[in-house]
């Protein structure tokens, strides 16, 4: 095997570069990873775009990227579950596995948790990265890398749908129609929620989100949302909303929504990380209020979900960049939302 490795790094805000690294070693209880395609969040872009979020600056050159999926070449004298050639899903965050949400299994909240690309720690636009074998989940036969790079917004998806209760016979409406919005809408079906309304302002979204499974869907550019879901629910409300694009019209919009001891899930972050909500009209409902930070235990349940065909993963991707194009693919990424929905960057 070669010794090096191609690395795309941001070299500054709204500048990609290439630099040569090692391949790195795997530890005993690590594999080594060639990765075919890692996914462009939003959190990259907002790295990209700002330089930060909230406390987490960058320092350049930085390794963007944590949504990957490829293919073993290497195995730590430790790992027995996984053999070279095998296709895996990784899992980017890695946790202390000793502090109290550790042991109560709540790993997710770890204070100390190394998760790719979040400064200073590395993401994974390159060719090769050693990660945990425990992190690493082998993906069935008919789940690629693509979608494996794709398990992990999806997981987002599930926590979020597990966090609201989510279960048959309920209604309910996601607000946002970016990638997180449409993997939880595409959760909330695969957990049996009979009726799912996904509310945005960009109807090329909206036509994707049809596309994959919504019940309907509702332009709030030209609609009134309180009064076509009051309409659709015949004023009864819904049941369960999940609130993916962290803007405080859409969070007011879901106490409005919602029926009596509804709950609401909060997904997405707002610019100022503020709000003000009608919380008399909260209180007077007995809403349930949840958030969501990430995931936890998900990977086999989305990949399942996947491989039985209850998810279209592939079907949230409207384009797909070569890794030679990095700095095309974030600047038309963050330029272009309208049209595209989801962005995956091919590594091999």
């Amino acid at each position: 095997m070669e010794k090096k490795m191609k690395v795309a790094v941001m070299n500054g805000v709204g500048k990609m570069g290439f630099v040569e690294r090692e391949i790195p070693q795997p530890a005993d209880n690590e594999v080594l990873v060639k990765l075919e395609y890692v996914g462009i969040c939003g959190s990259d872009m907002h790295y990209y775009e700002t330089g930060r979020i909230g406390d987490y600056v960058v320092e350049p050159p930085f390794v963007l990227g944590h949504e990957p999926g490829g293919v073993v070449v290497e195995v730590g004298k430790n790992v027995t579950h996984l053999k070279v050639g095998d296709r895996v899903a990784l899992e980017p965050g890695k946790t202390c596995g000793h502090c109290e949400y550790c042991r109560e299994g709540k790993y997710n909240l770890c204070p100390d948790v190394v998760f790719f690309a979040t400064p200073p720690v590395d993401g994974v636009f390159q060719e090769y990265v050693a990660h945990e074998a425990a992190l690493c989940f082998k993906l069935p036969e008919n789940v690629d890398t693509l979608e494996g790079a794709l398990i992990e917004p999806l997981a987002v998806g599930f926590h979020a749908a597990n966090q609201g209760g989510a279960h048959a016979g309920q209604t309910a409406v996601v607000f946002g129609a970016g990638c997180i919005g449409l993997v939880s809408m595409m959760a909330l079906k695969a957990e049996g929620v009979s009726r799912v309304y996904v509310v945005d302002i960009m109807q090329k979204r909206l036509d994707k989100a049809i596309e994959l499974g919504a019940t309907g869907v509702i332009n709030s550019m030209n609609t009134d949302v309180q009064e076509e879901i009051g309409r659709l629910t015949e004023g009864k409300g819904v049941d369960l909303v999940i609130e993916t694009a962290g803007m405080e019209v859409t969070t007011r919009q879901a106490i409005h929504v919602t029926k009596k001891g509804a709950t609401i899930v909060l997904v997405g972050y707002s610019k100022t990380g503020e709000m003000t909500l009608p919380l008399s009209l909260a209180l007077d409902k007995e809403l349930t209020f949840k958030t969501v930070f990430r995931y936890r235990h998900i990977y086999p349940m989305a990949i399942e979900a996947v491989a039985s065909g209850k998810v279209n993963l592939k079907g949230i991707v409207s384009n797909i960049f070569n890794f030679d194009d990095i700095q095309a693919a974030m600047d038309k990424s963050v330029s272009d939302k309208a049209n595209i929905v989801k962005s995956v960057v091919k590594i091999g």
